[in-house]
């Protein structure tokens, strides 16, 4: 064989090669739309009990904010939605391990959380606020009241609520909890001052348990809340923002907000 030939042989090797390796990463880098459209189904992660985002309903279905405007997304993709309901420590580890599409609902957008996944444009913003015992109502006036090394405050673990207490009362004892009716069941029961969550938990949780403990209304961080999707999809987060835009312009994501923030007509499906 001729040394001319030799080398013609070798870049075609090394050609197919490329083109091999090319294929393989295209495969690789389907986006998660591909996989929703194949099998029909959009499963969404998120964690049953945060009201009124998400809950579980007495008849066994999961309802909420979050729910309705997912379902409404999956429509429009002519597919199904299926809950998938995590433990909330959990659920970036089973986003990235494909156990679910999306997290659908209350993530907050961190820096931290920004690392490990991709968020669509923000599609609400709260804020965290303090639930305290009733007893302390002359004394705690302020979030800022409750940095004293006196003061037990709760929240749950791995949300922004327990990043804000961190940050904002480190003098404070905190305990963490599995889930937030954990962490609000020990102000209830007189075993905290004070409890760190969202805004919008709070202000309904208070309302139902109007004798039991006080809310602290003025939200003291400012947190956006945006779905997060695995890394390296564009055309997943290019889908989310543009269906986000056309809800909220169309009428469809008033609509479903009115139902959940402005009526509490719902209440009666959970208790």
């Amino acid at each position: 064989m001729t040394s001319v030939l030799k080398r013609m042989l070798a870049t075609l090797l090394v050609g197919t090669s490329l083109l091999g390796a090319s294929a393989s990463s295209s495969a690789a880098d389907k986006s998660a739309i591909d996989g929703i459209l194949a099998s029909g189904e959009l499963h969404g992660c998120f964690e049953a009990g945060y009201l009124p985002f998400y809950m579980k309903a007495k008849n066994g279905n999961f309802i909420g904010f979050d729910i309705d405007v997912v379902k409404h997304m999956a429509r429009s993709m002519s597919v199904k939605f299926v809950p998938v309901n995590t433990a909330w420590d959990g659920i970036i580890p089973a986003l990235q391990t494909g156990k679910c599409d999306i997290i659908i609902g209350g993530m907050g957008i961190t820096p931290a959380r920004n690392l490990q996944v991709m968020f669509a444009d923000t599609y609400l913003e709260i804020g965290q606020t303090v639930l305290i015992r009733p007893e302390l109502a002359g004394t705690i006036k302020s979030y800022k009241d409750l940095n004293n090394g006196q003061y037990t405050i709760t929240s749950q673990i791995g949300t922004t609520g327990a990043m804000a207490a961190e940050k904002h009362l480190p003098k404070a004892k905190l305990n963490l909890f599995e889930t937030s009716a954990d962490g609000v069941l020990q102000v209830i029961n007189g075993k905290a001052d004070a409890f760190v969550y969202d805004l919008p938990y709070n202000a309904l949780y208070a309302s139902q348990h109007k004798d039991k403990v006080i809310h602290l209304d003025a939200s003291f961080t400012y947190e956006p809340l945006g779905w997060a999707i695995r890394r390296g999809d564009p055309d997943f987060l290019n889908f989310l923002n543009n269906y986000l835009k056309m809800i909220k312009n169309d009428g469809t994501y008033d609509r479903i907000y009115a139902k959940w923030f402005e009526s509490d007509a719902w209440v009666k499906q959970v208790q």
